[in-house]
């Protein structure tokens, strides 16, 4: 965990880390810098669910072990970032009284730009999350090509899904920044998974080949009985809540679940969009690549 994180003026500052790019050699994806430059990227680009990973050391020196029992983290990406660069966490300060609260937040590269914004929240505050502000606009089939089969309403069925210790210690080397509790035990005995390997459990994805290329646009990650434990069993669903295109890209948002199985609580929930990039798309032919 980190001990660098600074209060000041109103606001808490995490420590800068380096942006980590664990899917670089996934040929033929955004990661890849080849397909990432081919489709207007400065490169390969890293996900945006891997910034997630900056949170805890943030939060849980703010709002103890509680926030990973009961917190939020809501982001929309605005500036995608190539590995190694470095970027942080700032949020605003909440009141002494840590109580329900949500606040502000954003994450920054260190060349001041701005790379995601939302809020952060414990407990159950009045205020919705930022994810949940926004208005949700689907497209009509005709404005559609790369998505043209996904209809709203499209539910992925429960499927069982599990992280086990051994994947975690592989793997945690490739968070952003980490807390003791992913290694060995935590207060709530076995280790614990990380923000980001939560979210991976929860993908929903589209139920064909989409032919485009996928980015992360968006993450809302909620713990509403965690937190998610390693070796331990769980089921997750899915459904698709919007599907749309902007003049650049076709995208869907999808809320899922995560519940633990033997108990049938509901321990997390996902709000998500991915984006599809119609330069580079063969369906785009009129896009060219790099537009």
């Amino acid at each position: 965990m980190s001990d660098g994180v600074l209060i000041k003026e109103g606001s808490i500052y995490g420590e800068w880390r380096e942006a980590i790019n664990a899917a670089a050699s996934m040929t033929g994806s955004i990661h890849d810098d080849a397909v990432g430059k081919k489709v207007g990227m400065r490169g390969g680009v890293v996900a945006g669910t891997m910034h997630l990973d900056l949170f805890p050391p943030v939060l849980v020196k703010t709002f103890g072990q509680r926030w990973f029992e009961q917190g939020t983290i809501s982001l929309y990406f605005t500036y995608a970032l190539l590995h190694g660069e470095e970027v942080r966490v700032i949020m605003q300060a909440p009141p002494k009284d840590n109580g329900d609260v949500q606040v502000e937040t954003r994450l920054e590269s260190k060349d001041e730009r701005l790379v995601a914004r939302g809020t952060v929240s414990v407990g159950s505050p009045k205020e919705k999350p930022y994810l949940q502000t926004l208005e949700l606009e689907s497209s009509s089939r005709d404005k559609l090509r790369i998505l043209k089969e996904l209809e709203v309403g499209w539910e992925m069925p429960l499927s069982d899904v599990l992280e086990a210790k051994e994947a975690l210690e592989k793997s945690v080397k490739n968070c952003e920044d980490t807390v003791e509790w992913y290694s060995g035990k935590s207060p709530w005995g076995p280790a614990i998974l990380p923000p980001s390997h939560t979210a991976r459990l929860m993908q929903v994805r589209v139920p064909f080949e989409a032919k485009g290329v996928a980015f992360y646009g968006a993450n809302e990650l909620r713990y509403l009985d965690g937190p998610v434990k390693v070796d331990t069993p769980y089921q997750t669903k899915g459904k698709i809540i919007a599907v749309g295109a902007t003049s650049k890209t076709e995208y869907y948002w999808f809320e899922s679940q995560l519940y633990d199985k033997a108990s049938n609580k509901l321990v997390a929930a996902m709000r998500h969009m991915t984006r599809y990039m119609k330069a580079g798309s063969a369906l785009y032919p009129e896009i060219p690549a790099g537009q």
